[in-house]
């Protein structure tokens, strides 16, 4: 395969301030790429950004929200559409912790909910790829006590 180029992605899995609950949201139906799935907070890196700066900007953008990064929970490799190189993208997948809950969205997606973990196995299909990031984020915060998580960046 020849070498090319790759877009760069942030999602950002978005934790309640208060309680034990995570944002989803449903994109809206007019968009071009998976109109009305449900996902988190997702979007690409700009030229010249930094994958955290991304965080923070996307946030900001898609929900209107100030957020503490507390972890970062894995990588991705998926293509948006057809498997070409203009539509491959490589991710960094965040657990990030909210300093509101009252979210704002935009055209971007038609509805949001602060979900509990058994809500979202419940609504989502199992091979769903938020449940596999809702897991690890479950997992990290087991392993780490809640009130220990610190941000890992400024804001």
């Amino acid at each position: 395969m020849a070498v090319g180029r790759f877009l760069c992605a942030v999602i950002v899995l978005v934790r309640h301030p208060f309680e034990d609950r995570y944002l989803l949201l449903q994109r809206s139906p007019q968009k071009d790429y998976m109109p009305n799935a449900w996902e988190c907070v997702t979007g690409r890196v700009d030229q010249g950004e930094s994958f955290d700066n991304a965080v923070y900007r996307e946030v900001y953008e898609e929900i209107g929200l100030d957020v503490e990064v507390e972890a970062i929970l894995g990588t991705s490799h998926f293509y948006r559409g057809e498997w070409i190189p203009e539509n491959e993208i490589q991710g960094l997948k965040y657990l990030a912790r909210a300093t509101a809950d009252a979210v704002v969205i935009g055209e971007e997606h038609s509805q949001y909910g602060w979900l509990t973990v058994p809500e979202i196995q419940t609504m989502l299909p199992s091979d769903h790829w938020l449940q596999d990031l809702i897991q690890r984020a479950e997992q990290l915060r087991a392993l780490v006590r809640a009130d220990a998580i610190r941000p890992i960046f400024g804001n």
